[in-house]
């Protein structure tokens, strides 16, 4: 019987985890808690194009609401360029390539501690 998910840094590995399931790239877990006060964790990854994107989001949402977490809110589903999954203590955004080197979040917050995460 697997552990039910119970920490912020639990949900963002397994979501993590699903995206490199569905074969995400540069997936990175960015550690908030000392640099800002909204939530804890960032999930960062991306797919290969908007439909990958749309992919990855709608696996994390199965998996995540399997588990019994919902998110609070999603945006930029219509687009897919950007999608965010709001868990309130991990918030997961997936980005197309282009989207991700536009809106370079990675070295907006280079301050908060990073993890690699290797797709599966």
């Amino acid at each position: 019987m697997r552990e039910p998910i119970t920490e912020s840094i639990d949900l963002a590995k397994k979501a993590a985890d699903v995206a490199g399931s569905k074969k995400a790239e540069d997936i990175v877990i960015l550690d908030m808690r000392q640099v800002c006060t909204y939530t804890d964790f960032f999930v960062i990854c991306s797919g290969r194009s908007g439909r990958q994107a749309q992919a990855i989001s709608d696996e994390i949402r199965l998996q995540l609401k399997r588990e019994g977490m919902l998110p609070l809110r999603v945006e930029g589903e219509q687009r897919g360029d950007w999608i965010l999954l709001d868990y309130l203590g991990v918030v997961v955004h997936v980005f197309t390539p282009e989207a991700r080197d536009f809106y370079r979040l990675d070295n907006l917050w280079k301050e908060a501690p990073r993890t690699e995460v290797a797709a599966g």
